[in-house]
């Protein structure tokens, strides 16, 4: 299993995440946020460290549009993790390495 992130786009969505076998950890960003820029290194920490249980893919929101709309990401960055295609996790704006692992091992 890969240890980094995977960019996606609309189209690749329902085959990346809904469609995968193990959970999926979405991570929705933006070039223009600043906020981004600061949990990009947590992002890549997590995919390694978590490579064995969980995939996890980047989603640019701005060319992505319906996939933005229909798990209503309404701000970046944004994370949404998926267990065999069911939302188990939603959550919005930065949050500390520590704080996202502390919730994605709370799901897995």
């Amino acid at each position: 299993m890969s240890n980094s992130v995977i960019v996606i786009s609309d189209e690749k969505f329902d085959t990346e995440v809904l469609k995968a076998e193990q959970p999926v950890l979405a991570y929705f960003w933006a070039p223009w946020c600043g906020p981004c820029k600061l949990v990009s290194a947590s992002i890549d920490s997590i995919a390694a460290n978590y490579s064995d249980r969980m995939k996890v893919v980047k989603m640019e929101i701005d060319p992505n549009p319906a996939t933005v709309k229909q798990y209503k990401v309404e701000g970046v960055p944004a994370f949404r993790l998926f267990k065999k295609s069911e939302l188990v996790l939603s959550h919005e704006g930065a949050i500390t390495k520590q704080k996202l692992t502390d919730l994605l091992d709370a799901h897995l």
